[in-house]
């Protein structure tokens, strides 16, 4: 397999570290060779979270700026902060519903209107998709199941080399019971936002 740098960008809370789990897991079931570095920053609720994740011919679990080939965001700014480290032809996946960070909550801060450049973003890379994950998340059962709809998002560009099947194994191996059933829903659900 060619190597695959993906970079998962998120907040604290937001469960990205479940996200690149799953995927762990998948690669690892499908033989597939993988490396992972998290970054957690001030990683309480709130947080940057960040995944490098390499799949295929590993050299190391760092992506340099430049050469990351999917970029998916579980919030908008992050995404946006995260370009940088991308090129002109990176895809791109992520969630347009924010974070509020507590600062804004408080009235010490606003959060910026990303609407602008989310647009300027969908004009300057070739395959953008965009999805409003916490809103489906909360229709298959839980808002706290965006993590899988932004798996489900990823897994339905048709970009990995795995198959749905492979996912949902994996979330059964991984997720708790009780929380199974909105996840498989979850992860559904985002993979029809993507797939064509």
């Amino acid at each position: 397999m060619e190597r695959l740098r993906i970079l998962a960008v998120g907040v604290g809370g937001q469960g990205i570290l479940l996200f690149s789990r799953v995927l762990g897991e998948v690669a690892l079931s499908s033989g597939t060779p993988i490396a992972m570095s998290e970054v957690h920053g001030m990683a309480q609720r709130g947080g940057v979270v960040e995944t490098n994740i390499v799949l295929g011919g590993v050299r190391s679990p760092l992506i340099s700026e430049g050469e990351v080939d999917i970029l998916v965001g579980l919030e908008p700014a992050e995404t946006l902060r995260a370009l940088p480290r991308t090129r002109k032809d990176t895809v791109i996946v992520s969630s347009t519903d924010p974070v509020i960070p507590q600062i804004v909550k408080d009235g010490l801060a606003t959060y910026p209107d990303l609407t602008e450049p989310l647009q300027k973003l969908q004009e300057a890379y070739p395959r953008v998709y965009l999805f409003p994950g916490e809103e489906i998340a909360r229709e298959a059962g839980t808002a706290r199941a965006l993590n899988i709809v932004t798996l489900g998002a990823l897994a339905g560009t048709g970009l990995l080399p795995f198959s749905k099947e492979d996912f949902l194994e994996a979330i059964k191996k991984i997720v708790k019971p009780k929380f199974l059933e909105a996840n498989l829903k979850a992860f559904e659900a985002g993979f029809s936002v993507t797939a064509s």
